[in-house]
């Protein structure tokens, strides 16, 4: 709705959505996780799946903080074992260690998640006040 009270017509909102949405499923931690740490043996690795200069896409992402939100609250304290990646590992640690979702930074995610609704309504009244796009 943000785009639709931006531009002069739906039709340019829908174009200009067709961009946007690939983004927002790209960097929403899904695609691409954000970590992955790999155990083998008695060595972590720390590998970066998300480039650093992409980092801060992700973060801003308001998909990224509902997929948080959405697995951890759900699956983040599952004790059962599940086979992935030819290891046995529980869901709460798939999601910790893969995803980089902690069942702990649950408050904070609904928090952006809360102010991301905030700012968009705002935003989009603001701008369907403010912008006049009729020709006289």
């Amino acid at each position: 709705m943000l785009f639709v009270s931006l531009t002069p017509e739906v039709t340019i909102a829908g174009a200009l959505l067709s961009a946007f949405y690939p983004l927002l499923n790209l960097f929403s931690g899904f695609l691409i996780p954000q970590r992955y740490i790999h155990l083998a043996g008695y060595l972590v690795l720390h590998v970066q799946q998300i480039p650093k200069w992409w980092t801060w896409l992700y973060y801003l992402m308001p998909t990224s903080w509902t997929l948080n939100c959405l697995l951890t609250s759900q699956y983040g304290d599952i004790n059962d074992e599940v086979m992935v990646f030819g290891e046995a590992k529980t869901v709460a640690s798939l999601l910790k260690n893969y995803f980089g979702f902690h069942h702990d930074r649950l408050p904070i995610t609904a928090i952006l998640l809360i102010s991301y609704s905030l700012i968009f309504a705002n935003l989009f009244a603001f701008f369907l006040s403010r912008l006049n796009f009729e020709r006289r």
